[in-house]
């Protein structure tokens, strides 16, 4: 059966499908007598409405994302495929930190965003013919399977996969060997970024593997066929959010920033005791977990920007850097804010973090369509007002310290105009060296401020606004 890329249309060669989040028939169980038994007695490898409805909605598949959304956005990636080429992604795959013992599984974001499937050995298969208006959805998923299952929680099965999750096509993924060849044989193009493909190895990755690597299951495959990178298309698709997205993004970006006020009240003596106390309220407060492994640097810490060890002390006297967020049905934000441990700048603390803020509030103002902006122009207004900035305070230069960035889209050009509905974080930050070229009263500070902000029509979205970021209002919350 294939899926009509235009569902608003009725005049084309097959009904408009029904869309389901979820099972909305009787299933029969497979023992040694064949019973029928309700949707809300049978075992999901996810949350759906019938076994977590206090976690998801009627008729959404993901927390916040309809069933129907995930067909928009396959039917999306099909306008733009060429005429008789096929899409192939992968699930991720269980990673282990030891013998039997893994580490939290993390969906691959691209099979997330089409499929919703969040189980992993998984191949999703987007099929387009010769019509403009169609496509056929192939899932290959673990199979049911009672003793696995024992061990490993449960599965939801080839039936689910079509029930649930609207497979066209649901088979065994131990017959992926034996399906895919064909489905590739027969299409122009081939479109995925497994196995390398559309992706950049690092140098260690290349010498593990070998220059000539033996070729085997789908590299083998698709050595015949004509492949090309499909994360550019998914790029386009991405970075333009939906209104159900905006709703997951501004709950996980309006409970992590009051996470993080609230921690700003405290009194930590480590690293570690703050980061315990932002993990444990993303989750008590209604999210997912936490969005990535949070920086939470005190005093020099700060100074690399990635430092996730969050093992030292916090001292009097000095500032804590924390790059936190929390997620939300796959969706997350990215916050950072430094404050003092003391509850109180220095003066020195005070003018620094001052003349960041300035600067990355000269930036949030941009973040709007009218403005006719983009990321690169953006990282000229921090690098000017951050450069000015640091003049002012009695620095002689400043470019080798300044910092813009943006997530979700990686390898979206950053010369393309922001518009309406796109999501970036604004993110400038200074890192001062311990040595003699730099003022001394500065020496080993480091002050990032960052924001999610959702790029508005004519006025600027600020998804993390929650966690305060003016001087008084921080040391406020300690008075």
């Amino acid at each position: 059966m294939r899926r009509s890329v235009l569902p608003a249309l009725r005049a084309v060669s097959r009904p408009v499908p029904t869309f389901r989040s979820r099972p909305t028939i009787q299933h029969v169980r497979r023992c040694k007598k064949s019973t029928l038994v309700s949707p809300a007695d049978l075992q999901f490898g996810q949350p759906l409405h019938e076994t977590h409805p206090h976690l998801i909605k009627p008729g959404d598949l993901t927390p916040g994302i309809s069933a129907l959304e995930y067909h928009h956005r396959r039917a999306a990636l099909t306008r733009k495929l060429p005429h008789n080429s096929v899409a192939i992604l992968a699930a991720s795959d269980i990673k282990y930190r030891s013998g039997a013992v893994f580490y939290e599984f993390h969906q691959e974001p691209n099979f997330f965003y089409l499929t919703g499937f969040t189980e992993p050995e998984a191949v999703a298969v987007i099929e387009k013919g010769s019509s403009d208006v169609e496509y056929t959805f192939h899932l290959f998923v673990r199979p049911k399977d009672e003793k696995a299952e024992l061990w490993d929680g449960a599965r939801s099965g080839m039936q689910a996969a079509q029930d649930a999750f609207n497979a066209d096509e649901a088979w065994n993924i131990n017959d992926v060997s034996s399906k895919l060849p064909n489905l590739i044989r027969e299409a122009r193009s081939v479109f995925t970024d497994i196995g390398g493909h559309g992706a950049k190895r690092g140098a260690f990755s290349r010498f593990i593997a070998g220059s000539d690597p033996k070729l085997d299951g789908l590299a083998k495959l698709l050595q015949s066929a004509n492949v090309k990178p499909l994360q550019p298309m998914m790029n386009e698709l991405r970075v333009d959010k939906s209104e159900a997205e905006l709703a997951c993004m501004r709950k996980a970006g309006h409970i992590s920033g009051a996470v993080i006020a609230e921690a700003m009240r405290g009194s930590y003596q480590t690293e570690k005791q703050l980061w315990a106390d932002l993990a444990y309220g993303f989750r008590t407060q209604g999210l997912d977990g936490e969005a990535y492994v949070p920086v939470v640097a005190g005093g020099r810490n700060a100074l690399s920007i990635h430092y996730v060890r969050n093992d030292d002390v916090l001292r009097d006297g000095e500032v804590v850097l924390v790059d936190a967020g929390g997620e939300y049905g796959g969706y997350i934000t990215d916050i950072t804010r430094t404050w003092p441990v003391n509850g109180r700048f220095t003066a020195p603390q005070r003018d620094m973090y001052e003349m960041i803020l300035k600067a990355q509030r000269s930036c949030v103002s941009l973040c709007r369509e009218d403005a006719d902006t983009t990321l690169d122009k953006l990282h000229r207004v921090a690098e000017d007002s951050l450069r000015n900035g640091l003049k002012d305070l009695g620095f002689e230069t400043a470019g080798h310290y300044i910092g813009l960035d943006v997530h979700d889209a990686p390898g979206h050009p950053r010369t393309n105009r922001l518009l309406e509905n796109q999501c970036i974080t604004i993110e400038p930050g200074i890192y001062v060296p311990d040595d003699d070229r730099w003022p001394a009263r500065f020496r080993g500070l480091g002050i990032r401020i960052e924001d999610s902000v959702r790029i508005g029509s004519e006025k600027v979205e600020v998804l993390t606004a929650t966690a305060v970021k003016d001087v008084h209002e921080i040391e406020a919350l300690r008075s």
